[in-house]
């Protein structure tokens, strides 16, 4: 089984957020002996998307492969305006080219979904990734996680108990399904 870990966050310094929870949930899949893979839109080099260009970048067909080939994703994103970042956006555009393939898309892939913001307004960016997952022929999970930033850490900088235990519970929904919850 591959799990995507999809960092639409924009942030390249080390320790950053984004970088820290995804490298938490990439420890606690493969610790399931899942293969986890990190896709970072900031390293990504993914260009706008135009398809007035005569060939596909090279960049772009590595990302629809990645994406296509996953069984299971989780989205990451920082809320940005009240939505997910713009260079995200952009990447997900450009699955398009899947058009054609015969699960265009991302039909029938369970996504995951976690945003975080300063204050409590997170529940925005997962609202905007779960209109573009079913947009996508996806099924978004019944259960995501709004993170609120400050509360996210420990004095220790480890991950907040209340947080460990939430985005315990998103992987075991992505990986067996809703019938985790409750």
């Amino acid at each position: 089984m591959k799990v995507l870990l999809f960092n639409g966050a924009l942030d390249r310094r080390e320790n950053s957020v984004s970088e820290r929870i995804c490298k938490y949930f990439q420890t606690q899949l493969t610790q399931k002996n899942i293969e986890a893979t990190i896709f970072n839109i900031a390293e990504s080099n993914i260009p706008i998307l135009d398809f007035s260009i005569k060939e596909t970048p090279r960049e772009v067909l590595e990302m629809n492969k990645i994406f296509v080939e996953t069984d299971l994703q989780i989205w990451f994103t920082p809320l940005y305006h009240g939505s997910l970042t713009g260079a995200m956006k952009n990447a997900i555009d450009w699955l398009e080219i899947s058009a054609k393939l015969p699960r265009p898309y991302l039909t029938g892939k369970r996504i995951g979904l976690v945003s975080w913001a300063d204050g409590m307004q997170a529940m925005q960016g997962i609202n905007a990734m779960e209109s573009i997952v079913k947009a996508l022929r996806a099924w978004p999970l019944p259960y995501s996680v709004p993170v609120q930033r400050p509360d996210l850490f420990t004095e220790n900088q480890e991950i907040n108990a209340k947080y460990e235990t939430r985005f315990k519970l998103l992987i075991d929904v992505l990986l067996e399904g809703p019938n985790q919850i409750g």
